[in-house]
C-alpha cells in the first residue's frame, strides 16, 4: 500500500474495533519485514511478491516441546550437506500449520558454542518437502488452531537461507519486535469493551437492577477501561518514535505486549462474571433453540485467550527484557 507507519496503524485498529477478519500476520507482518531486512536480492524477488498477493500461506517455526520462552535453548537441527541442509527436530504449538505452504524456522545449526544465542540460524523451509509431518493439537475450547511439526531428514536448499548461518538470533529478535508491536490489539479490545458495557447496561443482577450499577462489578470494568486508555497512549509514542525514527521499534515494545494481553485477558474474564450461568458451553451451535450469539462466543474466547500471556515470549520474559535492556538492571 505504500502506507506509513500511522496510517497502518489507523487500518489495523479500526479494523480491529469493527471485527473485520485479520489478515494472518505471518507473511506479511512477520517473514516479509525480515526478508526486507536481511533477505538477499534473490530471495526478496522471489517471496515477497508471493507475500504480497498472499498467493503463499506462512507459519511460524519457533517453540518446541523444551524451548517456548526460553527459546535459545532449542534443539531443532540443521547440518550442512554441500548445496542443502538436513534438518531433523520437532516444533510445536505451530499457529494454522496445517494450512500452511511455508514454514521460517529456527534452527540449529552450530551446537558447539558455549552461548546458546549463537549457532542458531534461519531458515525457509518448503511445507510439502518429504520429511515433513503435520499433526493437529486440539485445544480446550475443541478447535484445531494449533500443530506439531515434525521434520525428519528434510532437506532445505542452502538458498533459503536467512542472512548468515549462526545469525539467527539477530533475525529473531526482529521478527518478534514485529510480532509484539501487533500484540496489543487496542482496537480490539475495544470492541470487547464496549460491548461488555452494553451488556451490563441490560443484564440485570439478583436484585433486579442492571449489573453496571453493581459497584463492584463497575469498579473493574472502570479500571479495564483506563488501563486501555494508558495503553493506547503508550502505543501512540512508540508509533510517533517510528514515524520520526523511521526505525522498528526497540525492547520497549515489550510494554505493549504486556499490558495489551493483560488487558485482553481482563476483558474475557469480566465477560464470563458478567454472563454467569449464561455462558454457554465451547459447543453450542447456531441451531440450538436456547443459542445466543453473544454469549455462545465467550467461553471459547476465555478459553483461546489463556494463551495470549504466553505467546510472543511470556510476559515475564518480557519483563526481563525491559529489566534488562530499558533499565541496564
Amino acid at each position: 500500500t505504500d502506507w506509513n507507519v500511522v496510517q497502518r496503524y489507523i487500518f489495523e485498529e479500526e479494523c480491529g474495533f469493527a471485527g473485520t477478519p485479520p489478515l494472518i500476520p505471518f507473511g506479511l507482518a512477520m517473514c516479509g519485514p525480515v526478508l526486507l531486512r536481511f533477505g538477499t536480492e534473490a530471495q526478496q524477488q522471489r517471496f515477497l511478491p508471493r507475500i504480497y498477493n498472499g498467493d503463499d500461506f506462512w507459519c511460524q517455526g519457533y517453540s518446541e516441546p523444551g524451548s517456548g520462552s526460553d527459546l535459545a535453548s532449542l534443539k531443532t537441527k540443521a547440518e550442512r550437506r554441500g548445496d542443502h541442509y538436513l534438518v531433523n527436530g520437532q516444533k510445536t504449538w505451530t499457529t494454522l500449520g496445517h494450512f500452511a505452504d511455508w514454514i521460517f524456522c529456527l534452527v540449529r545449526t552450530d551446537a558447539s558454542l558455549s552461548k546458546r544465542q549463537e549457532g542458531i540460524s534461519f531458515l525457509l523451509i518448503d511445507m510439502k518437502t518429504p520429511g515433513i509431518t503435520v499433526r493437529p493439537l486440539i485445544l480446550m475450547d475443541g478447535g484445531h488452531e494449533v500443530n506439531e511439526v515434525f521434520f525428519d531428514d528434510v532437506k532445505v536448499p542452502v538458498e533459503n537461507l536467512v542472512y548468515e548461518e549462526g545469525k539467527g538470533w539477530t533475525v529473531a529478535k526482529y521478527l518478534l519486535g514485529h510480532e509484539r508491536m501487533n500484540t496489543g490489539r487496542i482496537g480490539a479490545s475495544k470492541r470487547e469493551l464496549a460491548k461488555l458495557t452494553e451488556f451490563a447496561a441490560r443484564q440485570t443482577g439478583d436484585d433486579g437492577r442492571p449489573l453496571i450499577e453493581d459497584a463492584r462489578f463497575r469498579d473493574k470494568l472502570t479500571r479495564v477501561e483506563v488501563e486501555l486508555m494508558a495503553l493506547e497512549i503508550t502505543n501512540l509514542r512508540f508509533l510517533d518514535q517510528m514515524r520520526r525514527s523511521g526505525q522498528p521499534p526497540g525492547a520497549d515494545v515489550s510494554m505493549l505486549k504486556i499490558k495489551g494481553t493483560e488487558i485482553q485477558q481482563a476483558l474475557t474474564e469480566l465477560s464470563m462474571q458478567a454472563v454467569g450461568p449464561l455462558a454457554q458451553p465451547c459447543k453450542s451451535v447456531a441451531n440450538d433453540a436456547d443459542f445466543d450469539r453473544f454469549t455462545a462466543g465467550l467461553a471459547p474466547r476465555y478459553c483461546n485467550f489463556r494463551k495470549t500471556t504466553i505467546y510472543a515470549g511470556s510476559n515475564e520474559i518480557q519483563r526481563n527484557i525491559i529489566s534488562k535492556m530499558t533499565l541496564g538492571l
